[in-house]
């Protein structure tokens, strides 16, 4: 399994998920730079990071979900090696689980560069612009603490992505299905039933309402894991 997985580390490396990893905290950063400079007095450390946050857990965090379960998976069925790493003597399973971890992991990383560009982008901008510099308190193991249980929350969506990029060769339905998904998130965000919505999972982290987390990290996680599994084994098991 191990031997698998860093070769799958070594396809990312020649790939444009690495890119995406970077871009999408990027964006956000760039962002919150924008607003303190446009900011006329100072805000507390803990709406600027939960903006950031926000923004990741609403638009940023599904789409970029549907775009690397796309590149992963692209990069089997671009050149059709699958009957080749079939007839690996490996595990199968080990072929799927391997490029989900390093999904899971890319959103980990990305996560954390939300966290680790927004303060610095606030901390520049502060410097830029002092009359609009951050004040209070800065959190940091509390920010942390909601950007791990929104990755938490966001494995169902992302067991959901994986599973239709890897089955399907065409990038089409893993794209609609993304895409939909967001929309759907979006337009549905105080409706009670949204809470079961896969892709609003990591934005009801941000709710005030205890159930509403309670549900994202108990269906986003718990059944996340056991669709992740679930997936795995189905694709381990077909033959085309």
């Amino acid at each position: 399994m191990l031997a698998v997985l860093s070769v799958e580390v070594r396809k990312l490396n020649r790939s444009l998920a690495l890119l995406l990893a970077a871009a999408a905290p990027t964006l956000i950063a760039i962002f919150a730079f924008a607003m303190v400079l446009r900011s006329e007095k100072p805000s507390e450390w803990s709406m600027w990071i939960g903006s950031g946050t926000a923004i990741w857990a609403y638009f940023m965090l599904p789409m970029c979900v549907t775009a690397l379960t796309a590149l992963v998976a692209h990069m089997e069925h671009g050149p059709r090696s699958w009957d080749h790493l079939r007839a690996l003597p490996v595990p199968r399973w080990t072929l799927y689980a391997s490029k989900a971890i390093c999904v899971i992991g890319l959103v980990v990383i990305m996560s954390a560069a939300v966290l680790a560009m927004t303060i610095g982008a606030v901390a520049v901008g502060g410097l830029v612009k002092p009359d609009a510099a951050a004040v209070g308190r800065l959190d940091l193991a509390a920010h942390a603490w909601v950007l791990a249980q929104m990755a938490l929350a966001a494995v169902l969506m992302i067991a959901l992505q994986f599973w239709t990029a890897i089955r399907f060769a065409s990038f089409v339905p893993g794209l609609v299905l993304g895409i939909g998904g967001t929309f759907f998130a979006v337009v549905a965000t105080s409706a009670k039933q949204g809470v079961f919505m896969p892709w609003q999972m990591p934005v009801n982290i941000l709710a005030t309402e205890a159930w509403r987390v309670q549900t994202a990290l108990m269906l986003g996680g718990g059944l996340g894991l056991v669709v992740l599994a679930a997936a795995v084994i189905h694709l381990a098991r077909r033959e085309g």
